[in-house]
């Protein structure tokens, strides 16, 4: 997978969290997980872009482990919508946990390599 490939990825999947949060029950809890979760799915597209000009190799390490990081609490954030029964979309919603599960192993992938080349 190219660099331009898992940007037009990571764009992808944030665009389909929020259409994802429109299918939200309206509650309280929606309201604070909706901008949970919009928060957390967008960073890593705008941290992926940032590490494409990170200033070294350790600046570049950092800025994918925040990409992990916050694919990780998407990941957690869409379990609770599950379990919460918050979204009214399952199919969305399994296609959405599919692809941020397949994300973090590229991410972990990645950071592994990356601390491992010399």
């Amino acid at each position: 997978m190219t660099k331009q490939e898992l940007e037009n990825r990571l764009i992808d999947f944030a665009a389909s969290i929020i259409l994802l949060t429109i299918t939200f029950e309206k509650n309280y809890a929606r309201n604070h997980l909706l901008g949970q979760i919009t928060r957390s799915s967008t960073s890593p597209a705008l941290n992926y872009g940032e590490a494409q000009s990170a200033e070294s190799k350790k600046d570049f390490i950092h800025k994918m482990g925040i990409c992990l990081k916050e694919l990780r609490e998407t990941f957690v954030c869409l379990k609770i919508i599950e379990k919460a029964n918050l979204s009214t979309d399952r199919e969305r919603l399994t296609r959405a946990k599919t692809e941020a599960n397949q994300l973090i192993s590229i991410f972990v992938s990645s950071i592994k390599t990356s601390k491992n080349n010399p």
